[in-house]
C-alpha cells in the first residue's frame, strides 16, 4: 500500500510518501515539500499548492492519503492561512485519491512514540528510525509528513476510523 502524508502549510507544504505491506517495515519512497513564495496573493498561492499536490498524487499514485488535522496556535492569521491550504489539500486529495484520514498532533505523536506530548525531536527521531533512514528528513515539514504517514500505517488497521 502507497501512503502519502501532508503536513498543511501556505509557505512550505510537506509531504511523505512511503510503502507499507503486511508483516514488513514500512519504506520510505519519497518526501519534501511543496513551497510558495510570500509575495504572491493567497489565490495564487492556493493555486500552487493545489498543482503541487496533484502532480505528487499522480506521480505516486497513492492508495490512501493522510493529513494532520489543525493546531490552533496562538497566531490566528496563521492558523487562518493553514486552514485554506488544509482546504486545498483535503479537496485535492479525495477528487484525486478518494480515501482521506485526517489525525490530531495527538494521534501522531502517541502512534510514534507511545506519548501524547513527545517533542518535535522525538517524533523526528522515531520517523528516521521507523523507517530506517541514515538521518532525520529535512526540511521539518517533510518529516512531520512522513510522521502523518507513519501514524497511518500504525491505525489503518483499525479501518475507517480515522477516515473523512
Amino acid at each position: 500500500m502507497i501512503i502519502v502524508g501532508f503536513d498543511p502549510g501556505i509557505a512550505t507544504l510537506g509531504y511523505g510518501v512511503i510503502k507499507t505491506e503486511k508483516g514488513l517495515k514500512p519504506q520510505m519512497i519519497d518526501y519534501g515539500i511543496v513551497s510558495t513564495p510570500k509575495e504572491e496573493n493567497l489565490a495564487v498561492r492556493l493555486a500552487m499548492l493545489e498543482k503541487g499536490i496533484k502532480q505528487i498524487i499522480e506521480k505516486f499514485k497513492p492508495d490512501e492519503i493522510a493529513v494532520e488535522e489543525l493546531f490552533f496556535a496562538k497566531n490566528v492569521k496563521t492558523a487562518i492561512s493553514v486552514a485554506h491550504a488544509r482546504g486545498i489539500i483535503l479537496l485535492t486529495a479525495i477528487k484525486e485519491c478518494g480515501k482521506l484520514f485526517e489525525y490530531t498532533p495527538l494521534q501522531i505523536k502517541q502512534a510514534l512514540t507511545g506519548y501524547g506530548r513527545a517533542d518535535k525531536n522525538q517524533i523526528q527521531q522515531m520517523v528516521k528510525t521507523m523507517l530506517g533512514l541514515k538521518g532525520i528528513p529535512r526540511p521539518d515539514d517533510a518529516a512531520d509528513a512522513l510522521a502523518v504517514a507513519l501514524c497511518h500505517s500504525q491505525t489503518n488497521k483499525l479501518g475507517g476510523l480515522f477516515s473523512i
